[in-house]
């Protein structure tokens, strides 16, 4: 059980670190990520308050489409 629970903890590093080199990578491409229609976004003088509600919504869409096909054809 705990050798199944290393190989997952492995994959989910490798993917963390493969996202944040695409996005470290291709952040002049993807500036319109986090600036969605429907983000909220308060700026002040002294304050901000940024939550991207649409961005995760979209990215959590994604994120579980991708789960639903590895678990339909490799599953």
């Amino acid at each position: 059980m705990s050798q199944i629970t290393g190989k997952y903890l492995i994959l989910i590093g490798i993917a963390v670190v493969v996202i944040g080199a695409i996005i470290y990578l291709f952040s002049d491409k993807l500036h319109w990520l986090g600036r969605l229609p429907g983000d909220i976004r308060v700026e002040k003088e002294n304050f901000r308050f940024y939550f991207p509600v649409v961005t995760m919504l979209l990215l959590s869409g994604l994120l579980n489409l991708i789960i639903w096909l590895v678990r339909k054809f490799f599953g």
